[in-house]
C-alpha cells in the first residue's frame, strides 16, 4: 500500500469533502459549505456558489484558463433549484447549473478569447458532454442510492483504452492544444487520484497518466484547486511513471 505522510492524508481528506461521508460509503451527494473561491479583475458579472468540497474548483479551473473573473456568491442566496453546487449567475438573470453546462456557458463568454469556429466549440461541447455521461461513471462507481464505492479505473476499459490511444497522438483532446475540453476530463481524472490515492494507472494507460501529470501542472489548475493538491497529484503521477508507487506497495507486503 502506498504510504503518504500527514500533509497527503489532510489533502486526501479535504478532497473526500466532495463527498459526504456515510457509515456505508462515499455518496456523490453535492452539500453547500463556505467558499475561498478568489476573484480577477476582468468583470464582476459571473458569480459562483460553491466550495473548494465540490465539483467548483474545475469552474475556477476553467475560468482562470479563459481569463475570466468569477465571484464568490453567498451560498445562503444559492438560487440553484435544489439547492445544490455549483451554480454560476451573470448579468440579465442567467441561471447556470450543472458543472459541464457551465463550462459550455463560460466557454461562450469567452468565444472571443482564443476559441474560434463552430468546429472547434462543437469538440469543445461534446468532450465536456462526455465527461460527464461517461467518464464520471467510471471514475466513481456507485451504489443504487449514490454512495461511491470504488472506482472503475481499476480494471481495463475499453473507452478509457480509446482515450489512451487518442492522448498517443496528441497532447491534448482538441487540435493538440489546451482547451475546455481538458478541464473537463482531467479534473474527473485527477479526482480520481485524490479519492483513490493507490489506483495504479500507467502500467494500463501512460498516455493518460502523462496527460493528468501536464494537465494538473497547469498555473490555472494550481490556482483553482491549491497548491498543496496540485503537489500531491503531480507527485502521485510521477510515482506512477517511475514505479516508485509500484515498490512501495511491493515493500509494503513484507
Amino acid at each position: 500500500m502506498v504510504r503518504f505522510g500527514a500533509a497527503s492524508l489532510l489533502l486526501i481528506a479535504s478532497s473526500a469533502a466532495a463527498f459526504s461521508s456515510t457509515s456505508n460509503g462515499l455518496t456523490s451527494h453535492r452539500t453547500p459549505a463556505k467558499s475561498n473561491q478568489s476573484s480577477t479583475s476582468l468583470s464582476m458579472a459571473l458569480t459562483l456558489y460553491g466550495s473548494q468540497g465540490s465539483r467548483s474548483p474545475l469552474v475556477n479551473w476553467a475560468a482562470n484558463e479563459l481569463n475570466l473573473s468569477v465571484e464568490a456568491g453567498d451560498l445562503s442566496k444559492n438560487p440553484h433549484p435544489f439547492g445544490q453546487i455549483p451554480c454560476l449567475t451573470d448579468d440579465n438573470g442567467v441561471l447556470v447549473f450543472e458543472s459541464g453546462a457551465i463550462l459550455n456557458y463560460l466557454q461562450s463568454k469567452a468565444a472571443d478569447k482564443g476559441m474560434h469556429g463552430d468546429k472547434k466549440m462543437a469538440e469543445v461541447s461534446s468532450w465536456i458532454s462526455w465527461a460527464n455521461a461517461s467518464l464520471d461513471p467510471i471514475c466513481f462507481l456507485e451504489t443504487p442510492d449514490g454512495k461511491v464505492y470504488d472506482t472503475g479505473l481499476k480494471n481495463q476499459n475499453k473507452r478509457i483504452q480509446r482515450l489512451d490511444d487518442l492522448l498517443s497522438k496528441s497532447p491534448f483532446l482538441v487540435d493538440g492544444e489546451f482547451s475546455l475540453a481538458d478541464v473537463a476530463v482531467a479534473s474527473y481524472l485527477l479526482y480520481v487520484i485524490q479519492f483513490f490515492p493507490d489506483v495504479e494507472l500507467h502500467s494500463k494507460w501512460p498516455n493518460i497518466v502523462r496527460y493528468m501529470k501536464e494537465c494538473a501542472g497547469r498555473e490555472g489548475y494550481g490556482k483553482a484547486f491549491g497548491e498543496r493538491v496540485q503537489a500531491f497529484c503531480v507527485a502521485r503521477l510521477g510515482e506512477m511513471e517511475s514505479g516508485a508507487g509500484k515498490e512501495k506497495k511491493l515493500f509494503g507486503m513484507f
